[in-house]
């Protein structure tokens, strides 16, 4: 029983008193007010110092033919033409797989920047004027003046390398994403303009489109020309019947890749020009830096409390000779 007693005893001691807790929360309650109030002024200033970044979208579905008769040439002459590097099979979805990394890829986007001057427009800039349509440039990185990139303190210059350009795209510009039940990929940019995202976002697939086209004739032209050597050493009619047929094959793939636009992607709804903003979430920001001031301010509350109870002697402790002695 006296055990049992014992330990009822410190129960209490072990329970969190509410009446203390908010009692203490009252006590600071200016330190969580300034602390809360600094937070959200601060993420104010925060959120309009951000300049507008606008979003431009293209969703583009898979643009293949269904192959016609290349399916009975596959059963027919398929090993060989695996022997000649010739692929008969339904590659549709392989080569839109392909499309897609070969658009993410670096050596792709890098010749994607030179080829249409995006450099300056990619790293050069930290805002655009809405009312002006002007770009506002980085002074401290490009003189729009002279058109030359600024001392970068180290001997060189702020002028991006093809690696950094690729790098800043990728994260802050880019981004592509597919739909698994429809199959539709869905590409798209990020920019200060929205006039420059819509560009870039169709100059995008436009170019992808013109990349796998040429190189898929240029691929059938030297697989023809394989095939014409191999005829002129061959004096079997069979086979000759055979490398007249993959023949055919590839030229027909010649003939629908220069007829074919769009060769890899088809254009389901077109990029248009942002009338909205994409980011910042100003609102959003200024509501976290709210709460996290908040917080901190609940913090500090609690840490000064605990470090002024441990200073304070306790009850226990305390006690007078003659308490002891009863």
């Amino acid at each position: 029983m006296n055990e049992t007693t014992a330990h009822q005893t410190h129960y209490p001691d072990d329970e969190i008193d509410l009446r203390e807790l908010f009692a203490t929360l009252w006590r600071g309650k200016w330190i969580i007010i300034l602390t809360t109030f600094v937070f959200a002024a601060a993420g104010v200033g925060y959120a309009l110092y951000k300049p507008n970044i606008y979003q431009s979208s293209v969703l583009v579905a898979p643009a293949q033919e269904d192959g016609g008769g290349i399916s009975g040439l596959a059963s027919q002459f398929g090993g060989l033409a695996s022997l000649a590097g010739i692929n008969l099979g339904g590659g549709g979805s392989k080569q839109t797989v392909i499309a897609k990394e070969v658009l993410q890829s670096r050596a792709f986007l890098t010749d994607f920047f030179n080829r249409h001057g995006m450099q300056i427009p990619l790293m050069a800039l930290e805002g655009w004027q809405e009312k002006s349509g002007e770009w506002v440039y980085d002074r401290d990185k490009y003189n729009p003046e002279t058109g030359n990139w600024l001392p970068d303190g180290d001997g060189g210059t702020y002028k991006p390398t093809d690696w950094e350009m690729v790098e800043a795209f990728r994260a802050d510009h880019f981004s592509i994403s597919e739909a698994k039940d429809t199959g539709m990929i869905t590409v798209s940019v990020k920019h200060y303009s929205p006039v420059v995202a819509k560009q870039w976002a169709e100059k995008l697939i436009q170019d992808i489109n013109e990349h796998m086209r040429k190189q898929d004739v240029e691929e059938a032209e030297a697989r023809i020309a394989y095939l014409e050597q191999k005829l002129d050493e061959t004096n079997i009619a069979g086979m000759q019947q055979v490398f007249y047929q993959l023949i055919e094959n590839e030229t027909r793939t010649v003939m629908l890749a220069n007829a074919q636009k769009e060769y890899v992607f088809k254009t389901v709804d077109p990029a248009v020009v942002a009338e909205e903003k994409a980011e910042p979430k100003r609102a959003l920001i200024c509501v976290i830096a709210t709460l996290l001031g908040g917080m901190l301010g609940v913090f500090i509350v609690f840490i000064r409390a605990f470090i002024r109870s441990g200073r304070d002697p306790s009850p226990e402790s305390s006690g007078t000779p003659s308490t002891a002695a009863e």
